[in-house]
């Protein structure tokens, strides 16, 4: 019989250790699973889904590795010439747009917007750098942890007041951001010089010299 993993946090899980973080008994079930409406009618338990949900938004808006993208086209509306921007799209800029400024854009009434030409229309694709939004569930383990702690620090801090559980849950947080902080350098491969995806550099690497 083969082992089974412990399950990852899910949404139901994350508001039951946000709830048991201020105190409160947990809950069996979250949404409809026809629907996926929030079946609770616990005003309780609605604001804090949404603060899960609004620390799920806000840790992703910086922008990490795992919900970042660059070089992706977007192609106008053949007939319009518009191109919709969709809801999971938290960010986007033209790729080294800083170096070319042919083209500047925004998100305007959920299209892109031309400021240099002051126009909806685009005639050709358009090459972006783009942070997405995704679902709690779709996050790396360590982010899903980030968020929670995050969450329970921000509803111990609006629904009851005790300071010194509002300090321990910032403690947490802060552990919880130095995971995704070690995750960020190992999955990123950041560069201090710059280099772009398909790209092949060797770096020195001290541990060479000393192992001779």
């Amino acid at each position: 019989m083969a082992s089974k993993t412990n399950e990852l946090d899910t949404e139901l899980s994350a508001v039951n250790s946000i709830l048991g973080a201020i105190g409160q008994s947990p809950i069996t079930q979250l949404k409809d699973t026809t629907t996926g409406s929030l079946i609770s009618t616990n005003p309780e338990i609605s604001f804090i889904y949404n603060i899960l949900t609004e620390c799920n938004v806000d840790v992703q808006s910086e922008g990490w590795s795992f919900n970042s993208e660059e070089h992706v086209a977007f192609t106008p509306d053949p007939t319009t010439k518009h191109i919709e921007v969709k809801n999971n799209v938290l960010s986007l800029d033209v790729t080294n747009g800083w170096q070319t400024k042919a083209v500047d854009t925004i998100r305007k009434n959920g299209k892109l917007w031309d400021k240099v030409n002051h126009t909806f229309e685009f005639d050709d694709d358009l090459v972006c750098d783009v942070v997405y939004l995704y679902e709690f569930e779709d996050l790396p383990p360590v982010f899903r942890r980030y968020v929670i702690y995050k969450a329970s620090g921000r509803a111990a801090t609006q629904l009851i007041a005790n300071p010194d559980l509002v300090q321990l849950l910032s403690q947490q947080e802060a552990f919880a951001r130095a995971a995704c902080i070690e995750y960020e350098c190992n999955q990123g491969n950041h560069s201090m010089l710059g280099f772009d995806h398909k790209q092949v550099y060797q770096t020195f690497q001290p541990w060479r010299a000393l192992s001779r």
